[in-house]
This record gives structure tokens, C-alpha cells and sequence, in this order.
């Protein structure tokens, strides 16, 4: 795309996660041919923030205070008018909107200021994994009624999309685009910088998880994997890298397991090439996943990886090859799994030659850019709207 095209891109927050990078990439990575600003709520306590991140990447950043993850009728309200105002002074030519709370008010706030195309894009979801059964139903008929109002959703992965569909969503209205990330940084990462700072035994292996805090997460299943892991490596330490709402939780939780000197609490780290380079191996147990950042990053660093099989899981990890899958919530599966790692140096090293190869060729974030470029420029020609 050669003319500018100007893009509102929405998301509720910016807490540390998959989605805020996505958007920070696609705010500053495409700048040369989007006039796009990017528009962001306020992120729960502790959830930690990437905003700062992509200011200083010269994004231009519109914050929306009343935008916000937890439901409030009058608040919501506010950030929808909030909206509406912003796009009919900004005239954007598109809307991208990004997670549940974003996608709902700034899709309506886009098709009530005139704004011809208007896309959503699912990290994942929350149709399950999130609420209770009756709270997942209401979430899935809300999204079914939003889908009348939205040009095209994109998927980040293909499981993500065959949910989509099986809740009624035309696969016509979908475009797989799988994430991208920036993970040059991330390729042969230093060896023994946070064993030293930590002051974690040169022989004990580590198993980490990367991610935010949150019941999603799941980590209490890591928890409940432990003891088995430890009965065969009783120096192994567990690394939780990662801050949330469940901060206090899990450490009540750890030292009533009396695990507290074998499950370490890091908060969110900036040095990830130093976190991935010490990991022996690393787990997302996670309930719900549309792409699982962290095993991402630890391909590209060389790591093998352990997942749940949920959501876009089977997509970045294919058993056997880069790392291992488990059927959700089982945590004996998980302690076999991390063994059989552990105990297995060769194969361990395996899996990290084709977990780099994997991530690197799937992942880059100019791929990413460039396939919804190309999306964009298809859907406005198809409602005769020429880039400006």
C-alpha cells in the first residue's frame, strides 16, 4: 500500500501480554503507510503496562480512562461516548479493535460514527476459559450480535478461527493473520545471568512460566505438577515470571503446598533473553490460549516448551518436535512431560534447533505487518474507499 490509510486501532489496556505488543508493532512497525493512532484504556493493578513502550517508539498514543477491563454500565457508557467523539474528530477509515471490551464499545462507537470498515481481531477469546457457563453463553451471543456489525475479523491462529465458526461466525468474515513479534533479540540468549542474580544452583533446572497472573493461567496446575517433579529432581526450581491479580494468592497457595524453596517469584522481568536463557524448559499451562507468547519466545531462544492443548497451543508446539503437549488440566501429564525433558538433554536440544526454526519462520513481525496491510487495502476497496 503506497497512499496512507488512517487507522484507529482499540485496545482496553496495555498490560503486559501478547495483544498490547501486537499493537504496539502494528503502531510503530507500519507508520511509514498508516496515519494510525493507537487508543488504550487503563490496566488493572499489577498487571504491569507496555505504554511507556510505545510511546517511546513514537506511537501515538490516545488514552481513554474510562475504558476498562471490569464491566460498569455508567463507565462503559462514558468510553463509548468517548469513542464516538474521537473517531468523528479523527476519521479514521478503519477501526481495528483488539480484546473483549474494545472490540464491544469500539466496534458500536465505529458503525455510529460512519466509519466504513471495521475489524476485529480475537487473541485468543473469551468464549471460554474466562467466566462461568452461563457468563461464557451471554459472552458468545454478544459476539454473535457484534458480528452483524463488523467488516472482518482476523484470527491468530487457525484453531481460533474453527472456534469462530462453530459459534456461528462465517468463515468468509475471517483471515488467519498468526502473530508477530519482534525475536531477534531473543536468539541465543546468555547462559547463567539470572542463576548468579538469583542465586539458583548451576545444576538445578529450571522450569519456567512467563505471563501475567491471572486464573487463565492456570498456575496452580503447575503447582499441583510439582512434587512429581521434584521426587526426580529435588534441586529443580520453579520460575514464575510475571505479576496480576492473583500475586497474593499464589503465594499463600505456594507456601501452603510448602513449595517455598522450590517456586520462585520474579515479577515481570525485563531481561527476557537473561529469563530464556537460564530456562530449562518452559510451561504454559494455561486454560485458554489463542498464541501463547512466552512459548513463542522460547522457541526463538532456543527453549523447549510444554502446553496445554487449548485454543492456538497446537499450533505453535508440535509434539514431539518443538516441545511437548498435555490435555488441559492434568497435572500428572504436566510432571511427565517436564521429566521427560529434563531427563533427556539430546531431545531437549532438539527441540530447541526446531523451536527457533518454527518461531522465526512464523512469527516475524514484518510478516505480520505486511498481511494486514494487504487485508485493509482489500477490505476498503471492496466498499470503494480509496486510501488518503
Amino acid at each position: 500500500m503506497h497512499m496512507r490509510t488512517r487507522v484507529a486501532r482499540v485496545i482496553t489496556r496495555m498490560n503486559v501480554g501478547g495483544p498490547a505488543r501486537h499493537v504496539t508493532i502494528l503502531a510503530t512497525e507500519a507508520g511509514n503507510e498508516w496515519n494510525g493512532v493507537l487508543i488504550t484504556g487503563t490496566p488493572d493493578e499489577r498487571e504491569g503496562t507496555l505504554e511507556s513502550a510505545a510511546v517511546e517508539r513514537c506511537a501515538r498514543v490516545i488514552s481513554v480512562p474510562s475504558l476498562q477491563r471490569r464491566p460498569s454500565p455508567l463507565r462503559d457508557l462514558r468510553a463509548l461516548v468517548a469513542l464516538v467523539r474521537l473517531f468523528r474528530r479523527l476519521r479514521p477509515q478503519v477501526v481495528a479493535t483488539h480484546t473483549a471490551k474494545a472490540g464491544a464499545l469500539g466496534r458500536v462507537a465505529a458503525l455510529l460514527a460512519g466509519v466504513p470498515v471495521r475489524v476485529h481481531t480475537f487473541h485468543g477469546h473469551v468464549l471460554e476459559g474466562y467466566f462461568s457457563k452461563s457468563g461464557s453463553a451471554v459472552v458468545r451471543m454478544t459476539e454473535r450480535i457484534l458480528a452483524k456489525i463488523t467488516t472482518h475479523f482476523v484470527a491468530i491462529s487457525p484453531q481460533v478461527a474453527a472456534d469462530l465458526q462453530k459459534i456461528g461466525i462465517a468463515s468468509d468474515k475471517i483471515t488467519i493473520v498468526r502473530l508477530g513479534l519482534e525475536l531477534d533479540y531473543l536468539v541465543d540468549p546468555p547462559r547463567g545471568v539470572l542463576r548468579r542474580e538469583l542465586s539458583i544452583p548451576r545444576e538445578a533446572p529450571i522450569i519456567a512460566i512467563v505471563g501475567r497472573l491471572a486464573p487463565v493461567k492456570a498456575h496452580p496446575l503447575l503447582f499441583d505438577a510439582a512434587p512429581e517433579v521434584l521426587r526426580a529432581f529435588p534441586n529443580a526450581c520453579f520460575l514464575v515470571v510475571g505479576d496480576g491479580e492473583l500475586w497474593a494468592e499464589l503465594h499463600d497457595d505456594v507456601i501452603a503446598r510448602g513449595l517455598g524453596s522450590s517456586v520462585l517469584f520474579t515479577g515481570w522481568r525485563h531481561d527476557l533473553p537473561n529469563v530464556y536463557g537460564d530456562a530449562d524448559v518452559v510451561v504454559c499451562c494455561s486454560l485458554n490460549e489463542g498464541t501463547p507468547v512466552s512459548i513463542i519466545e522460547a522457541g526463538a531462544a532456543g527453549r523447549p516448551a510444554i502446553g496445554t492443548v487449548v485454543g492456538g497451543m497446537p499450533d505453535i508446539i508440535s509434539d514431539g518436535v518443538n516441545g511437548l503437549l498435555v490435555p488441559s488440566q492434568d497435572p500428572p501429564a504436566l510432571a511427565a512431560a517436564i521429566q521427560r525433558i529434563l531427563s533427556d538433554p539430546e531431545l531437549a536440544a532438539a527441540m530447541g534447533v526446531a523451536g527457533r526454526r518454527m518461531s522465526l519462520e512464523r512469527h516475524g513481525a514484518q510478516r505480520m505487518v505486511q498481511e494486514l496491510t494487504e487485508l485493509y487495502t482489500r477490505l476498503l476497496t471492496k466498499r470503494g474507499v480509496v486510501p488518503t
